[in-house]
């Protein structure tokens, strides 16, 4: 399984880059914010995800491992399958991605192409329930404080950030909205450290 890919780029498509790598060509499909960060460069560092079905074996591509994450948790969900998780990706960065789930915003996601009222819907119910719980429940109920950190903490690791970069970032973000901003808020906040 091929997990990251550097090379040379052969040629580049808005939706697909062919990355030399050891005297082969891969064809690597890609979000439009993948596109944009390779363009005009001669080489390509990419996260790799390869999907494997019977008939076909596909890659791809993504420009930081944030970016990966998201694809793998929009492709969990029944009826999206990865061209229709690129197409989203290409719609909505990371963030804005996290921020309409959290906000339950289906508006925002149906009006990227592709992406009709019930797959939004979809989107929403089920990437937040993941977000939040991270698949986790507690035995005991915590301080409201500690049980909102950790909930932001537990929302960027599912996204796909370290367990010590995401608490450092809520940590941060905590001390600047004051003392008990919503979950919304601090998630908000959290994420904009992460992706300065």
């Amino acid at each position: 399984m091929i997990a990251y890919l550097e090379g040379t780029i052969r040629s580049l498509d808005t939706d697909k880059v062919i990355v030399l790598a050891a005297g082969v060509g891969y064809l690597v499909h890609l979000p439009l914010s993948t596109y944009y960060k390779l363009e005009g460069s001669s080489s390509a560092a990419l996260h790799i995800y390869t999907h494997v079905r019977e008939d076909a074996l596909a890659l791809y591509g993504f420009a930081s491992i944030d970016e990966k994450g998201a694809f793998e948790k929009l492709i969990s969900i029944s009826g999206i399958g990865p061209r229709l998780a690129q197409v989203i990706l290409s719609g909505i960065t990371t963030e804005e991605l996290a921020e309409a789930i959290m906000r339950g915003d289906s508006r925002r996601l149906s009006s990227i192409p592709g992406v009709g009222k019930k797959t939004s819907e979809r989107i929403c119910l089920e990437l937040r329930d993941k977000l939040i719980s991270g698949g986790q429940k507690s035995e005991q109920p915590a301080p409201q404080r500690a049980s909102t950190d950790d909930d932001v903490v537990s929302a960027l690791v599912n996204l796909g950030y370290k367990s010590a970069t995401a608490t450092t970032a809520v940590e941060s973000a905590r001390k600047e909205t004051g003392e008990d901003p919503e979950f919304s808020v601090l998630l908000r906040q959290s994420l904009r450290r992460l992706t300065r």
